[in-house]
């Protein structure tokens, strides 16, 4: 039988329980294969889920791989940093989905890729159109 606790109190924890986990994906080039300036957006990442959600951590470069069907399914090798915030639920407004929002289609647009990648609460959501600037 499971002991029913109360982590937080338990813990001493004083901020809120972040249910909600947020993962970005920075890779190192660009769909055409040219570098990016990936410590430039993963810097850019954390101010931003800093900002938003109170913090996020970005972990090492891993090998990935994604496939772009709009060239013949051709797969693009990458170095690929993992940019993660654990949200509480309330954090995730509106508001704050339209920040998010600006960030990732300017990161898209800006470096050029074939599709921006974020998971929210264990969904992908892909983006691969972006938004026109506003001037």
């Amino acid at each position: 039988m499971a002991i029913r606790t109360n982590i937080k109190r338990t813990l001493g924890a004083t901020y809120p329980v972040g249910a909600s986990q947020v993962v970005l994906f920075i890779p190192d080039h660009s769909r055409d294969r040219d570098s990016i300036d990936q410590q430039h957006w993963v810097d850019e990442a954390l101010n931003v889920m800093g900002r938003l959600f109170r913090g996020a951590t970005a972990f090492p470069p891993g090998r990935g791989v994604w496939r772009d069907d709009e060239v013949g399914g051709r797969l693009l090798k990458e170095q690929t940093v993992m940019v993660v915030s654990y949200v509480a639920p309330e954090l995730l407004t509106p508001t704050t989905l339209k920040s998010l929002r600006e960030f990732l289609h300017r990161f898209g647009r800006e470096t050029r890729q074939g599709e921006v990648g974020i998971v929210i609460n264990s969904k992908y959501y892909g983006i691969s159109r972006y938004d026109v600037p506003k001037t």
